[in-house]
């Protein structure tokens, strides 16, 4: 009987201790999920953007758990004024160096591209365009050896993806009566092309339909 008795001491013991592991460890698994996951400081749009030239109002500060920040986040510190923003953005989304004009946006159209700016001289025209867009650049010109001008025309630049509308948010600075300025992503021979006729010549856009 005591014998007996000594033994169900034993196991209510046992019982009790592992009781009080498993309570420990609930209580560690309880601490550890509700514990934040970390978090770093990235640049942010302040309100929604329509793209073109940033300003230090333009952007914000946030803290994003790091498992939710993008490749290439850009960080507190980095150089935003002045640079051209080449898509849209909604207020709070994170800003990446791909979002920028710059090495990184032109590089993802491939090797060897340029970020070649064309003015348009229909401003009216480029004010239709968004980045993504594929065009065609034709260039006219007046030919004299008739009573009346006869445009002579050229399509230098075909399938050619925008890149950005620099300062399209205040159309008035990019898009005046002297045309519209867009950046192009080009190779360096439609770059060329597109510089040679942009000296002396009137240059058109036409936009090619999404694919379905």
């Amino acid at each position: 009987m005591r014998t007996t008795f000594r033994a169900a001491r034993i196991l209510n013991r046992r019982r009790r201790l592992v009781a009080v592991v498993l309570a420990a460890m609930a209580t560690v698994f309880v601490g550890l999920a509700v514990r934040p996951p970390p978090t770093s400081e990235v640049l942010t749009a302040a309100h929604d953007l329509k793209g073109g030239v940033l300003s230090a109002s333009d952007v914000t500060t946030a803290h994003l758990p790091e498992t939710a920040i993008p490749d290439g986040a850009l960080r507190p510190g980095a150089s935003i004024t002045g640079r051209v923003l080449a898509a849209p953005a909604r207020r709070g989304e994170p800003l990446t160096d791909l979002r920028l004009l710059g090495p990184s946006l032109v590089d993802a159209y491939g090797p060897g591209m340029r970020a070649t700016p064309v003015r348009v001289t229909d401003a009216g025209a480029a004010r239709l365009l968004r980045p993504g867009d594929v065009i065609d650049v034709i260039a006219s010109t007046a030919s004299w050896e008739d009573a009346a001008p006869n445009p002579l025309m050229a399509r230098v630049a075909q399938a050619v993806t925008v890149i950005a509308i620099p300062n399209s948010t205040r159309p008035t600075d990019s898009m005046t009566e002297n045309g519209a300025l867009v950046v192009l992503a080009t190779t360096p021979d439609q770059a060329a092309r597109l510089a040679q006729a942009g000296t002396g010549s009137r240059l058109s856009i036409t936009i090619h339909g999404h694919p379905g």
